[in-house]
């Protein structure tokens, strides 16, 4: 095709047609083998589908009957179509039930029916219909037929090639006499131009005896000779002015020396600075393997602090189940027990933590500002930190209670200033002291200080105090712990609008200080008014109060019963499941319902969607039970509707809270209807 295009004008025009006339050809010949390709395989595939539909509904009342003669009788009308190589009947469960063969076909067949299906497979065509009778099925039909596709391809391309070397040699002809209209005008010119570069005669001129593009051409040479002449009379006159066009060449030259000397400057600069972007990733992945590194050490640790939580559980667990009542006594095994909780409690608290920490790093936790006490938020953290501290014999120093407020989420906040507190009791020295601070640092924020009497910290130590995972090489001290309680504590604090500080001295101790936002005039006179009403008494029923309890697990039930049991004044009523407590709770009317999200036949969300739409069961308190203790979890049930969303494993106390709570509702409600 090369040697073609590089030959004369003649040469190339015949190319060109010729070229022109294989596309066309091909393109036509080969569209139309593909439609008769495509409208065989089309035809041929709904020809043999149409085939097994015919025989599975012809041989469905033989399947109902077991008759087997009269299916292959059915079978055997397939020998009026030589194209069918083989065919078979199943039964419902893939038993072979009747088989027909073609002649000279080999009788293989596979031993299970597939779906209904066409496919073609080893050159054949293998189709399967299942046979369906009033809505169930009955069996298969297998059908194997020829698939003659490629000798059709081969007969079609046969033709197309004969039709295309016809064709080529019509077009051959063709262009030999047609191609000298166009070649003599163009040949013509260049025995003009020939003449022109000998004798430079710039005076030459084609005839023109056409008014086409050739003619066009012809006038446009003839043009292009008179312009010619006059650019040879000026071209004396512009060689002066292409010397001075090379003075100036010169010193575009010299300017272009000048900023490629200015580019190599901004290269070395980039150079550099490439360099310095390099170290600053050498240090990057230093500090990532660090940082992988900290958590393998994390994960290790992490390990036996669950392990050992676990270890008391199921140790003293063990102890409690295999030991004869003579001889273990109650002191002994309310001492076994006690292990047991406090075990369980620091597993507990673990997860939390973890949870807290992945929410935070995802950006999931949320939390919720309000206008907060802080007298009645110390006063419940000393409660729960005094007994930690009575057993180091270290003090604990509050500041006489006032009337100040911080915006802050009131559940996250005890949560920081009980981590502030017991850390501050773990690492303090024997017989020490903690103080806690309150005061103000102006009009917008407020600060609350935790003091310890402990070893404290080098500077060194502080530059890694918020590192996840990193204890400052406590792992191998007596104090348990996981690295993640200050960055977690850091992290609830910047969420909640405030800062984090801590200053320490070796030797002397440790200050941790936290600044949150103090409220402004009309949100805090709004929160005394709340904590005023908050504080007038509750009317209280002294009549028996209705529980019912739907939960599934007899152990968290058994758990239940003892808690009211213990209570008095209650009469439980039990379900298993949601549906069972929606249809309790509308034919007992109960005062207040505990209520288990994963549950079978009804789930304990729908039962509650249920009670809240029925106007019957709306005003019931219902608390949720759950072991999904994430904060979106907890925020989607309390939108729902649940009075409150108690997480699994059950805090008794918070559990009796909540009942209090929902009794007084109900009691108030009694009160209101009566």
């Amino acid at each position: 095709m090369k040697a073609v295009f590089r030959g004369s004008l003649q040469r190339k025009l015949l190319g060109v047609m010729l070229a022109t006339t294989m596309v066309a050809l091909v393109v036509a010949l080969g569209a139309m083998i593909a439609y008769d390709v495509r409208a065989y395989d089309h035809g041929w595939t709904s020809d043999v589908t149409a085939q097994a539909e015919l025989i599975g509904r012809t041989t469905a009342p033989a399947l109902e009957f077991g008759d087997v003669k009269m299916a292959t009788e059915n079978l055997a009308l397939l020998r009026f179509q030589p194209k069918i190589l083989a065919a078979a009947i199943y039964g419902a469960r893939g038993e072979m039930f009747a088989t027909y063969s073609g002649p000279g076909a080999a009788a293989a067949f596979p031993r299970l029916p597939e779906g209904d299906s066409a496919s073609v497979r080893s050159g054949d065509l293998v189709v399967y219909r299942r046979i369906v009778a009033n809505g169930q099925i009955l069996g298969t039909v297998y059908v194997r037929a020829m698939y003659e596709l490629q000798d059709r391809v081969w007969t079609y391309s046969s033709i197309a090639a004969a039709v295309a070397v016809a064709a080529m040699l019509i077009a051959l002809l063709v262009s030999f006499r047609l191609q000298r209209i166009i070649t003599r005008p163009i040949l013509a010119i260049g025995s003009a131009a020939r003449e022109v570069v000998e004798q430079r005669d710039y005076s030459r001129r084609v005839k023109n005896d056409s008014d086409d593009e050739v003619g066009a051409l012809i006038a446009t040479f003839n043009e292009m000779m008179e312009e010619i002449g006059q650019r040879t009379r000026a071209l004396e006159t512009s060689n002066l002015e292409k010397a001075r066009e090379v003075d100036e060449r010169r010193m575009a030259q010299q300017q272009v020396m000048e900023l490629n000397e200015r580019l190599e400057e901004r290269v070395q600069e980039r150079t550099a600075a490439l360099e310095e972007s390099n170290n600053e990733l050498v240090l990057a992945t230093a500090a990532a393997q660090e940082a992988n590194r900290a958590k393998s050490e994390f994960l290790s640790n992490m390990s036996h602090e669950l392990r050992t939580p676990l270890n008391a559980i199921i140790g003293f667990g063990q102890l409690l189940a295999t030991a004869e009542d003579r001889l273990l006594e109650a002191e002994r095994g309310k001492e076994f027990v006690n292990h047991i909780v406090e075990a369980g409690r620091h597993l507990l608290t673990l997860i939390n933590d973890i949870l807290n920490l992945a929410q935070i790093e995802a950006g999931k936790l949320s939390v919720s500002v309000e206008v907060v006490s802080l007298a009645d938020d110390l006063a419940e953290c000393r409660a729960m930190t005094e007994a930690m501290a009575a057993q180091r014999s270290i003090r604990l120093l509050f500041p006489p209670p006032d009337e100040l407020r911080v915006q802050a989420d009131r559940t996250r906040l005890k949560q920081v200033l009980l981590n502030l507190l017991s850390n501050a009791v773990k690492y303090n020295r024997e017989t020490g002291s903690v103080v806690i601070g309150c005061d103000r640092t102006g009009d917008k924020s407020v600060r609350i200080s935790v003091q310890d009497t402990g070893v404290g910290m080098r500077a060194d130590q502080l530059s890694s105090l918020f590192q996840p995972f990193n204890r400052l090489g406590q792992e191998a001290g007596v104090q348990e712990g996981t690295g993640i309680g200050l960055v977690l504590t850091k992290r609830i604090v910047e969420l909640m609008g405030g800062q984090l500080r801590v200053t320490s001295t070796p030797g002397v101790g440790t200050v941790f200080s936290v600044e949150l936002p103090a409220p402004d005039q009309a949100a805090e006179e709004l929160a005394t008014s709340a904590e005023a009403a908050a504080a007038r008494p509750e009317p209280r029923s002294d009549s028996l109060i209705t529980l019912l309890c739907v939960e599934d697990n007899p152990v968290s039930m058994k758990l239940i019963e003892e808690v009211v049991g213990r209570r008095g004044g209650i009469r439980l009523l039990t379900a298993q499941n949601g549906k069972l407590g929606l249809e309790m709770a509308r034919a007992h009317l109960p005062d207040v319902i505990l209520m288990d999200n994963n549950m079978p036949v009804m789930t304990g969300r729908e039962a509650q969607r249920l009670l809240s739409a029925d106007p019957r069961t709306t005003t019931i308190p219902v608390i949720a039970l759950s072991a999904d203790a994430m904060t979106g979890s907890v925020a989607k049930g309390l939108a729902a509707g649940y009075f409150r969303y108690l997480t699994k494993p059950v805090d008794i106390a918070e559990l009796n809270d909540a009942l209090e709570a929902a009794i007084a509702v109900a009691a108030r409600a009694r009160s209101v209807s009566s």
